[in-house]
């Protein structure tokens, strides 16, 4: 079973500067304030209090936003001893937090695993110096590569955040970072494109002609090429760009880059199209077919409104009458009937 996530986002608490890129409180939609042992109450009764609230759902609080281990000792332990009851009683199964390659010592380290912790996941970003030097990220490809084996160390499931097209970037420089994290095999990946954000420092360099973000179809394909890198060796992608907020989707909120609401269905269903490719060929030189497929993949055979349908048909010559479940198919596959 899925777990139930419960978030608290502490945007830009606990970070040294701000990235290049960075605008968390608009793409979380949350103020920077400093998170206080009240608030993780408050949100934890208030989800355990929620109408069609199922205790048996393995929940888990997620600290998000901002570099939770890059707060001072003595608040981070705050926050983690206000959830210790809910831990305790196995109300709360896990807890996730988001945090910096570099922001993790021993004693923080020791700190969250006596509290519960479970999942890190860090803001990587890339694997390339120049590109986080360019980007004023602040830490090192090896400074990430320290840290997943330090959170090996002692027990945590180790996820990795990415940024493709950060300035510097290319398809060549980032698929070199996808082989660079497989090497360091972490039990997960997140894939976030760059945008660039007004008021951030990318945007002024964007203004001044400095840098030029992918296009949404460079972002599609570069990605689907990672996640086939990635899944292939068996580190699942649990997430491809950004979450849509309200404050993010505010009128010219974000000024170039490859945005999409439906993102990472894009490269879902790319990655779909790629599979069922050896199934295109028409029964007989039909002019009309209708598609069978698994009932859980038809919005992928669909694609995002019916383009997959249209390739379909360009690639066969022939229309798609319909697209019926048929769970006799193997998964990532499709038949083609004549009609």
């Amino acid at each position: 079973m899925r777990p139930l996530i419960i978030p608290i986002f502490i945007s830009h608490a606990g970070c040294p500067h701000r990235c290049l890129f960075c605008d968390q409180e608009k793409i979380t939609a949350q103020p920077v304030h400093l998170t206080d042992p009240q608030l993780v109450r408050e949100t934890l009764d208030a989800a355990m209090g929620a109408k069609g609230f199922d205790p048996s759902r393995n929940l888990e609080l997620a600290f998000y936003g901002g570099t939770f281990a890059g707060l001072k000792k003595a608040h981070m332990e705050s926050l983690l001893k206000a959830a210790a009851p809910y831990v305790h009683s196995g109300l709360v199964k896990s807890i996730r937090i988001s945090t910096r390659p570099d922001s993790l010592d021993e004693q923080r380290l020791a700190l969250l695993k006596e509290y519960g912790v479970t999942t890190v996941e860090l803001g990587a970003q890339s694997m390339n110096d120049r590109v986080l030097a360019l980007s004023r990220r602040g830490h090192t490809a090896g400074d990430t590569a320290a840290a997943v084996r330090a959170l090996k160390d002692y027990g945590f499931k180790v996820g990795i955040q990415l940024m493709p097209g950060l300035p510097g970037d290319s398809n060549e420089t980032f698929l070199a970072t996808t082989q660079k994290v497989l090497a360091l095999r972490p039990h997960m990946v997140r894939l976030y494109p760059a945008l660039v954000i007004r008021g951030t420092g990318l945007a002024r360099m964007y203004g001044e002609g400095l840098y030029q973000p992918f296009s949404l179809g460079e972002a599609v394909n570069l990605c689907v090429e990672s996640v086939l890198l990635f899944e292939g060796n068996g580190i699942p992608v649990i997430r491809i760009g950004l979450m849509s907020s309200p404050s993010l989707l505010e009128k010219d909120r974000i000024m170039a880059g490859p945005w999409h609401p439906a993102f990472g269905f894009l490269v879902r269903s790319a990655i779909h199209s790629k599979g069922i490719a050896p199934d295109l060929e028409v029964p007989d030189g039909a002019a009309q077919i209708r598609i069978h497929a698994p009932a859980r993949e038809i919005s992928l055979v669909r694609g995002y409104r019916n383009r997959g349908i249209k390739k379909i048909e360009k690639i066969t010559g022939a229309s798609v009458m319909g697209v019926v479940p048929d769970d006799t198919v193997p998964p990532g596959r499709i038949r083609l009937e004549r009609i």
